[in-house]
């Protein structure tokens, strides 16, 4: 089997724990307005890869990862789920820690097809890092295009299976720089049993070349990125409400 990969990051320190192997994975059907990776979305980019060449290129310079492993991320690698498993499955045979950073788009709890799959997906991930976009389901669509129903549901089968989990938020100005919001993704984590950890990621304009270069049009471009004092400010109602 293989998979379309985007890219491939040798270092990763923001992505789990440890220093990191991530796969970038091809695809997602995500249009969130403050995307920095547009040129993930088309799922049929990216270069043809097989999960025995990608654990190869991670055993080269293992001895970087004895306290991380590889992330799977992208675009969104549960669109390549069967994919995904086998690269999960490879690890763990090699004893390699993984984690999967995903939005959970792909969720969907009725899919009688789909959940025998990510049970299995599950089986070998240690980790889970859940994007959450944004509490408001109304607000949710507009900033990504899709509903957000699925991913929340995704985190309550997550905890339901007990599989560790990272929740991250960014933190956009006019968006999800709100104070109900915040309130909210606070509550979130603070009702979730599974969760190890939380991060609030401040947003910025980085991707703003990336869209240029790819012909299109940036949605926030009248958005400045937020500042240190906000992204504290944020931080600090949230932990209050977590901590309570």
């Amino acid at each position: 089997m293989q998979g379309r990969i985007h890219s491939l990051e040798s270092f990763g320190t923001v992505d789990g724990p440890g220093v990191r192997y991530v796969v970038f994975f091809q695809g997602c059907p995500m249009r969130c307005q403050y995307c920095h990776n547009p040129d993930t979305w088309n799922p049929n980019g990216g270069t043809l890869m097989s999960a025995e060449e990608i654990i190869e290129k991670f055993t080269r310079n293992r001895a970087f990862y004895k306290s991380g492993g590889i992330t799977a991320t992208g675009g969104e690698p549960m669109l390549q789920i069967d994919f995904l498993t086998e690269l999960f499955t490879l690890a763990k045979e090699n004893d390699i820690h993984t984690c999967l950073d995903t939005s959970g788009i792909v969720f969907s709890p009725g899919n009688k097809d789909l959940m025998p799959k990510i049970d299995a997906l599950l089986r070998v991930t240690d980790l889970v890092m859940l994007d959450i976009k944004h509490m408001d389901e109304d607000s949710h669509q507009k900033l990504t295009s899709q509903s957000g129903k699925g991913i929340r549901a995704f985190a309550d089968y997550l905890e339901e299976k007990q599989i560790p989990m990272w929740l991250r938020h960014v933190i956009v100005p006019g968006f999800t720089y709100d104070e109900a919001e915040l309130t909210s993704f606070a509550n979130f984590v603070k009702s979730k049993h599974n969760v190890e950890k939380y991060e609030l990621l401040p947003y910025h304009t980085m991707g703003v070349v990336k869209y240029e270069n790819l012909g299109l049009s940036y949605p926030l471009k009248d958005v400045c990125a937020l500042s240190k004092e906000e992204l504290q400010k944020a931080q600090t109602l949230v932990d209050s409400i977590v901590n309570s």
